[in-house]
């Protein structure tokens, strides 16, 4: 479940842009084989590094970024 954008839930991190989403949902994917979703949920946690490595700082914590991603594809 996606929380709506509310500015005062969001922190400023060290001048990092902060990405309030809407995210990709995984949900159509979670009828694939396991091993597919497996692959997705790997390139899903790649790509969120790789924009935290560019300085941009996502609004859902990494923990709820997990919860959410392992529900949709139920893994």
């Amino acid at each position: 479940m996606t929380r709506p954008y509310t500015p005062q839930a969001l922190q400023q991190h060290a001048g990092a842009s902060i990405i309030a989403g809407p995210w990709p949902t995984y949900s159509q994917f979670k009828y694939l084989p396991e091993r597919e979703r497996w692959v997705l949920y790997g390139s899903a946690k790649d790509y969120r590094a790789s924009l935290e490595a560019q300085g941009l700082a996502m609004a859902e914590s990494y923990d709820e970024f997990i919860k959410r991603v392992t529900a949709e594809l139920e893994i």
